[in-house]
């Protein structure tokens, strides 16, 4: 397997870094939280620049690689959508208001860059060590797609979840906020805010979907940069489509139906390799055109109770 020049991770990791600063220094000059359209608009830029680092990776590593890529984008950036679910209910549950919410998501997005980053690390030691372990992989894959699309997800309390429990037992928490700050000086010592707490458990949620959503990339590629570099540029543009999807989010209400079908389709795709081997441009057309129904038909099966909602006095 070919491997990724040194200067290339490098240039990468600066590329991100330089990203997320000026995305953060705009938001904080703005001062306002973003609009739906806003929003849209950053969500398309990270796009773009998504498919520009595609084409950097075309020059540099060839067609096949920028095709792995590109698939493995898809597909984390369609399973992030899951996370946006959990994070709304995260945000409404502490009560944070939208303005903080961008803070909380700014260094959520940090940390999960961090712990993403170890965890790509350690599944691509172990498949080059245990070659089996694909199996367990995609096992555990078609596994996590027959829960999402048949059991009933109960409405999570986080306040009696063991993160909650953990903080509760380590920090001492106010229950006030102290605007976008996650730490205050209360009664002569520092306390956490609710911000910080929100930041924990987002943190937190991040890692366990990640556990679905990075060995799906394996079944794509083995290659250490392709799968690092499409889950980071997934995750970057997290944070727009978030509050994108914010405002229509009852809008996609067969979404979850198309990310277990995708997640299913992977996970028998890594079960069955040594069966037959689905190209991955076959692989792009099928995630892409599972995603594609399946919004296709929310929107239309919702169009009425908007416009009745919008009607109404």
């Amino acid at each position: 397997m070919a491997t990724t020049s040194i200067w290339f991770w490098l240039a990468f990791n600066a590329g991100v870094f330089v990203a997320l600063i000026i995305d953060l220094v705009q938001f904080k000059h703005r001062g306002r939280e973003l609009s739906m359209r806003a929003a849209a608009q950053r969500t398309g830029i990270w796009i773009v620049l998504s498919l520009l680092f595609n084409l950097v990776v075309w020059k540099i590593r060839g067609p096949d690689k920028a095709l792995e890529f590109l698939t493995g984008y898809v597909i984390e950036y369609s399973l992030s959508v899951d996370n946006i679910f959990v994070f709304i209910l995260i945000f409404a549950y502490f009560r944070v208001p939208p303005m903080a919410q961008h803070r909380a998501l700014v260094w959520g997005i940090v940390g999960a860059l961090v712990m993403r980053g170890v965890m790509i690390w350690l599944g691509i030691e172990l498949v080059n060590r245990f070659d089996f372990i694909l199996y367990i992989f995609g096992a555990f894959l078609l596994v996590s797609a027959w829960r999402m699309f048949f059991v009933k997800q109960e409405p999570v309390d986080f306040g009696k979840s063991w993160v909650m429990r953990c903080c509760l037992r380590i920090f001492p928490i106010t229950q006030d906020f102290h605007g976008e700050h996650f730490k205050a000086w209360v009664n002569n010592r520092w306390v956490l805010t609710p911000l910080a707490v929100a930041l924990i458990v987002i943190d937190v949620m991040d890692l366990v979907f990640a556990v679905d959503s990075i060995p799906a990339v394996f079944a794509i590629t083995r290659d250490p940069f392709i799968v690092y570099a499409s889950n980071i540029c997934a995750i970057l543009g997290l944070r727009s489509l978030y509050f994108l999807l914010v405002k229509m989010i009852d809008r996609f209400i067969y979404l979850k139906s198309g990310l277990a079908i995708v997640l299913a389709f992977v996970g028998a795709k890594m079960v069955m390799r040594d069966l037959f081997t689905i190209p991955t441009p076959i692989s792009l057309a099928v995630v892409i055109a599972v995603l594609g129904t399946t919004i296709a038909v929310s929107m239309a099966a919702t169009r009425r109770d908007v416009r009745q909602r919008d009607s109404t006095p």
